[in-house]
């Protein structure tokens, strides 16, 4: 296996054009986002809109950067996350789109639509068989996502 390649960006933002939203950009670029066909294309943008409360989740400003770069490819970029098992604010698509929201996610600040990947109750989902899997057979991916073409 190849080693796999790290890119760094410092965290200083000291000229003006030069925020980390706007470095970030620079960065998936840089590890080749242009090189995966987006165009007309449904993108889904794997995210964690946090739970009610906490901090631990990236800021939809740097969920909108990757939106753009989507964008500027010819795709059609989504956010999108899974409801969880366990009770609390995302358990069912309502919930989460309420949490996502009060976290600061919504279609203005982060520049696309956004779709809780397993539907309402977390039950729209499709059955992936797990290649060469020892203890877990196959994995429920939500539709959303497997019917998104990237």
């Amino acid at each position: 296996m190849d080693k796999a390649k790290v890119y760094f960006t410092d965290f200083r933002t000291l000229a003006f054009g030069d925020s980390l939203p706007a470095k970030l950009k620079k960065l998936i670029k840089v590890a080749g986002i242009g090189r995966i066909d987006f165009d007309g294309k449904f993108a889904a943008i794997k995210m964690h809109f946090g739970e009610l409360g906490n901090i631990s989740f990236l800021r939809p400003n740097y969920a909108k950067a990757v939106v753009d770069v989507v964008k500027e490819l010819g795709g059609k970029p989504f956010l999108t996350d899974c409801n969880t098992m366990y009770p609390g604010s995302r358990k069912n698509a309502l919930e989460h789109l309420e949490c996502a929201w009060e976290n600061g996610f919504g279609p203005l600040s982060a520049g696309c639509p956004i779709l809780i990947g397993d539907g309402l109750k977390g039950t729209d989902d499709v059955a992936v068989p797990v290649a060469g899997g020892e203890f877990v057979k196959e994995a429920r991916i939500g539709r959303a996502v497997m019917d998104a073409d990237v």
